[in-house]
């Protein structure tokens, strides 16, 4: 166990894990506001929290369940010499899922996917708190498939959603004006859920790839994208800058 702790490569799963999950749920939390709006506002934080607290263990639930699936690799039929499991087929849908979920966000531009959908009036708060945990259901099938993804530790999938839930309940606001003043950023989570959603369709077509090279490939493709946006307020600040001493 100590040894597992210990593991660097345990630690940037970790990371890397969380760090998706939180931007995954930003869509998540814009959905949450509307619902949250048509109720009192002393009341807004509170009915939050508890629906997020209720939500955290639907999705742990979830979590495990997805889980508990992906151990059955006795094969139920042959396909072109290919032996399918319960697993496989998981596998190939989730994967198929977050494939066609990210090329089909990415297609209709941040600006669309955040657009605000029409809800009925009403200011009961049981309700609310019943449409809170119905949406994190809904928004929770492309999370826990990114968890199984990256890592078949159930530990380690855990602890990332419960950090990602967390900091949505008690920092919910500046993650959301992060990811609104650099949408690139979404984009980009979304190119790496294209990613893992390949790696499950080849691992449930029995050819593994190996971590590593997701793992490489997104801190490199996420340096290349603060670079660009560190470049990008220099940039801007020289033109502030120039525009000043032009005045």
């Amino acid at each position: 166990m100590l040894d597992f702790l210990l593991s660097p490569n345990t630690w940037v799963t970790l990371i890397t894990l969380t760090t998706l999950e939180i931007i995954l749920g930003i869509d998540n939390l814009i959905f949450i506001s509307i619902a949250i709006s048509r109720i009192p506002q002393e009341a807004q934080a509170k009915v939050r929290y508890i629906g997020l607290s209720l939500a955290l263990i639907m999705r742990l639930l979830l979590l495990y369940g997805a889980a508990w699936l992906i151990t059955f690799t006795q094969p139920l039929f042959t396909i072109a010499n290919q032996m399918i499991s319960v697993r496989d087929l998981f596998l190939l849908m989730g994967g198929l899922f977050l494939v066609v979920k990210a090329t089909n966000e990415i297609h209709l531009g941040i600006a669309e996917a955040q657009s605000k959908p029409r809800n009925p009036s009403f200011r009961n708060v049981s309700f609310v708190i019943v449409q809170i945990i119905l949406l994190d259901l809904v928004f929770s099938f492309d999370s826990i498939m990114t968890a199984i993804g990256l890592t078949n530790h159930f530990g380690i999938m855990a602890i990332a959603i419960i950090i990602a839930i967390l900091l949505m309940m008690f920092a919910s606001k500046a993650l959301h004006n992060l990811v609104v003043k650099y949408p690139s950023l979404k984009v980009l989570a979304l190119s790496f859920l294209m990613l893992i959603g390949l790696a499950l369709i080849t691992s449930g077509m029995h050819f593994e790839i190996p971590r590593g090279y997701i793992y490489f490939a997104m801190f490199f493709s996420f340096g290349v994208e603060v670079l660009n946006i560190l470049s990008g307020k220099r940039k801007a600040k020289k033109i502030s800058e120039q525009d000043q001493l032009d005045t």
